[in-house]
């Protein structure tokens, strides 16, 4: 009765969470465009813009996704065959358990007519999915440590669920094998099925027990031992409608093995009784955290897919661009890709503010639109939006289909909303008026080591061909360049000749290069036209963090 109870309660709390959560994507104004209606009529806008999306006439043609990257994860398979493969191992392999072991009162008898968890293949498979959950959070995690080039921040929900889905596994297979040894559970099996009425049969029973299926069961040398058919029949006749041999469960059999030296004292404490209590809190605990984890991204994710084929967020109905930012928001799995093919991740190896990582950029995102982060983080969100150069490389390789690109946008005018403008825009008033985060606020925050732009031999090559400024795809991408960028490459190259470093870190080239390096592979006189741009917008960077009167004393 208790555990009934604690599993409704946890089932209620998941059910409450997961409604919260989506709540959240219809009360969210990501971007500053706010619509100005209450909860209840955007809900009904939104209901009223939904049919025009599923009417889209990209929708339905590309239903396929929900085979192909829903269900397949051909996004992933694009990208990675082992991460595919890992992370499919992990997903199927709780889905399968939760399906056919924690659900099995329900799911079992649709599809087997004589389904019992002890019978073969359900405890092979049981194993199996077990299995195939270890070898991918395993496998990934390895994979995190070994190869990416930036090491990402998790929440203590993240470490909390991780840690619940790894004592699942564990306590689970480990029961499975206390189970195999357990003398009681034995004589619990006897008495509710034989009875004691034919001690003959039930010493046979024992030594099969013994034998056969793996059980640290008491022999004593007075009964009978040299008749095994006997004990084959009887387990035939009791136990083999719902028992298989416990050799084919591959994870838990060994384990039992290794355990059986002292499988009399587990007996005498009853610790499968014990292990079953904590495989079924850490279950129910689970779920109750399934909604204020990361992986929400179960549902959310698959709902951000689909609604990607109704096209990119900018072009879809007003009222829906926030809801969708808030989902893409929630879709995210933290698994750290967009920042592995970010153009300017490097930037962190000189600047050590997460921030300018796009997987930790999102959980700044995330802090601004519930607006409840201080200042000196949205100091370092902004730090990290204003140098990102809009590339688009991560909303192309993001594994959820979240539109990141329209995210960093839509976050960019909600922090100049609130005080914090991109630095070309800020003067020296300005600068005086915006929170800043100190050198104590970021620990081991290293000084800029300088090697191209204050060495006048740099520029000395420099013929001003504008060879940089004809193969620069931000310049080609521009109708009027002097408006958009306010100089070009070969410029800020001539005001680099004239030692006029200070102008050109208010130019919006700066900002919007895309560290292609067409320019620097071209230049007939091997100029490091991209370095020196990477450079000055480090220092750029820098020079933001600080106040007024230390980059005076610094320039002195």
């Amino acid at each position: 009765m208790l555990t009934s109870n604690v599993a409704t309660i946890a089932l209620g709390i998941c059910l409450a969470g997961t409604a919260w959560r989506i709540s959240r994507w219809f009360r969210s104004d990501i971007g500053s465009e706010s619509d100005g209606l209450s909860t209840g009529r955007r809900l009904a806008a939104y209901g009223r813009a939904l049919p025009r999306i599923l009417a889209h006439p990209r929708f339905w043609p590309r239903t396929r996704i929900f085979l192909w990257e829903i269900v397949l994860q051909g996004h992933l398979l694009q990208q990675n065959r082992l991460r595919w493969a890992m992370h499919m191992a992990m997903c199927y392999g709780v889905l399968l358990l939760v399906l056919l072991h924690a659900l099995d009162d329900w799911t079992a008898p649709v599809f087997f007519a004589d389904y019992y968890p002890t019978l073969n293949p359900f405890r092979w498979l049981r194993n199996f999915f077990a299995f195939l959950v270890l070898a991918g959070v395993l496998g990934t995690a390895i994979r995190h440590r070994t190869h990416t080039r930036f090491k990402r921040i998790r929440s203590n929900a993240d470490r909390l669920i991780l840690l619940l889905l790894a004592v699942i596994i564990v306590s689970g297979i480990l029961l499975e094998s206390s189970q195999i040894l357990s003398v009681s559970v034995f004589e619990e099996m006897v008495e509710d099925y034989m009875g004691d009425d034919d001690p003959d049969e039930v010493a046979a029973l024992r030594h099969y027990w013994a034998t056969e299926m793996g059980a640290a069961l008491p022999v004593r040398a007075d009964e009978r031992m040299d008749d095994g058919a006997a004990g084959q029949m009887a387990h035939e006749a009791y136990c083999a409608s719902c028992h298989s041999r416990p050799q084919t469960a591959f994870l838990s059999y060994p384990i039992s093995r290794l355990l059986k030296p002292v499988a009399g004292m587990m007996d005498a404490l009853r610790i499968d009784n014990w292990l079953w209590t904590l495989h079924y809190l850490a279950s129910c605990l689970a779920l109750a955290c399934l909604p204020f984890s990361k992986f929400f991204h179960l549902l959310a994710t698959p709902v951000n897919l689909l609604a990607r084929a109704a096209g990119p967020v900018s072009d879809g109905p007003r009222t829906l661009r926030a809801a969708r930012r808030a989902l893409g928001l929630d879709a995210c799995t933290h698994c750290g890709v967009c920042t592995e093919h970010c153009s300017v991740a490097p930037f962190f190896q000189v600047i050590p503010n997460p921030s300018i990582l796009p997987s930790e950029k999102l959980l700044g995102v995330k802090r601004l639109a519930a607006t409840r982060a201080p200042d000196v983080e949205m100091a370092l969100l902004a730090e990290g939006s204003f140098t990102c150069t809009l590339c688009g490389r991560c909303t192309r390789w993001c594994p959820s289909g979240i539109d990141l690109q329209d995210l960093w946008q839509a976050s960019r005018r909600d922090l100049i909303q609130q005080g914090f403008p991109p630095f070309y825009e800020q003067d020296a008033a300005t600068a005086s008026s915006v929170p800043r985060a100190s050198a104590s606020t970021l620990p081991g925050h290293p000084p800029l080591s300088l090697g191209l732009t204050d060495r006048p031999e740099t520029f000395w090559a420099c013929v001003q061909c504008t060879t940089c400024t004809s193969v620069c795809p931000v310049v080609a991408a521009s109708d009027d360049p002097r408006r958009d960028l306010d100089l070009t490459p070969q410029q800020i190259m001539n005001l680099m000749r004239l030692q006029l470093k200070e102008k050109a870190f208010g130019c919006r080239m700066l900002w919007d290069c895309v560290t292609c390096y067409q320019c620097q592979e071209h230049c007939p006189q091997n100029v490091k036209v991209a370095d020196v741009l990477y450079e000055l917008r480090n220092e750029a960077c820098r020079r933001a963090m600080l106040s007024p009167q230390a980059i005076a004393a610094e320039s002195s």
